[in-house]
């Protein structure tokens, strides 16, 4: 599945180094780019992308109102929740805690385990994932952890 992106910042060249690391990801797609943060939002409205990447400092309307705007006007019916199909009660645990943002050596204390044993919990093949931020993003997706949190 291939994510599609805009970039919104006023700097040029910060979206020029954004452009180049989105153009390296397979599973990306650079739909626009905006300037300003009225500029992100008519663009969100007319490309609908999956990702917005905002700056939030910003001439006129910042990011922070943008964001706003955008989440706002998203259709209301909540994505189907991710399901973990495959893992064990203790590789959900590790899951949750990575999606909370702790460490491997934080993990490991808190479930008083060592460092090694948590990367092995932390599978990758098993998820379909490449890395540990897309263990997030399944973590996330999947209910285990919220933003509000």
């Amino acid at each position: 599945m291939t994510v599609r992106v805009v970039l919104a910042d006023d700097q040029p060249l910060v979206r020029a180094a954004l452009r180049v690391v989105i153009a390296d990801a397979p599973d990306l797609e650079l739909v626009g780019e905006a300037g300003t943060g009225s500029e992100a939002v008519r663009l969100a409205e007319d490309v609908h992308p999956d990702v917005v990447v905002m700056d939030i400092r910003m001439p006129g309307m910042d990011g922070i109102d943008a964001t706003r705007l955008i989440t706002a006007r998203r259709p209301a019916p909540a994505p189907t929740p991710r399901t973990l199909e495959g893992i064990t009660e203790r590789e959900r645990e590790v899951l949750t805690l990575v999606g909370r943002g702790m460490s491997n050596t934080e993990i490991a204390a808190d479930l008083v385990i060592s460092v090694a044993t948590v990367k092995a919990y932390m599978s990758l093949t098993k998820l379909d994932a490449r890395d540990r931020v897309q263990l997030v993003i399944i973590a996330y997706e999947a209910g285990l952890v919220s933003a509000s949190r």
